[in-house]
């Protein structure tokens, strides 16, 4: 069996992945780059040499999963130019849960000022795609993030989908949402 040599771009993809699963699961202060390389069974200065620090392959993992996630919102408005529509690409993120992780993850770590840049940035870019793909109002894309929030935060305790733990109060507010955000 011969080992395909991966290229450093296929290399830092796979870096990027792993990173992404790490901080998703450990958050930034928790995850150390050795985990990182561990998991893209790559060496730990392999890593440093690929991202230079640990806040920039943070910040590369947050712009990575802004970018799953507008990248899921705009197929979902190229089918249809509506939030109902965005809400079913929601469902598509609820799979990669991880990405949903890493955003909270963001969030928790933006008192760090250029983690918060960063996170902001994306965010904001999230919020203006749904507005101008959707012409949705604001206050109507306030409740499309609102609901989203909720359901990020429902899978970050991992009460919705398929490995989900017991809880009489998340199945009835799942069972609130008719399909749209």
């Amino acid at each position: 069996m011969t080992k395909v040599r991966l290229t450093a771009a296929e290399r830092g993809e796979e870096v990027l992945r792993a990173a992404v699963v790490a901080f998703g699961s450990s958050g930034y202060e928790g995850t150390k780059t050795d985990e990182i390389a561990r998991l893209a069974g790559v060496s730990q200065p392999y890593v440093i040499r690929l991202f230079g620090t640990k806040q920039q392959l943070f910040l590369a993992a947050v712009r990575s999963v802004c970018d799953r996630i507008k990248q899921v919102f705009a197929e979902a408005a190229a089918e249809s130019p509506e939030l109902a529509s965005l809400a079913r690409g929601y469902t598509k993120l609820s799979e990669e849960r991880e990405v949903l992780l890493v955003l909270l993850q963001g969030f928790a770590a933006s008192s760090d000022p250029t983690i918060g840049a960063v996170v902001r940035e994306g965010f904001g870019s999230i919020y203006e795609l749904v507005r101008e793909a959707t012409g949705a109002s604001p206050t109507e894309v306030r409740e499309f993030f609102a609901t989203g929030m909720l359901l990020t935060v429902m899978s970050a305790m991992n009460v919705t989908g398929p490995d989900a733990f017991p809880a009489g109060w998340a199945e009835e507010i799942a069972g609130t949402f008719t399909g749209e955000i």
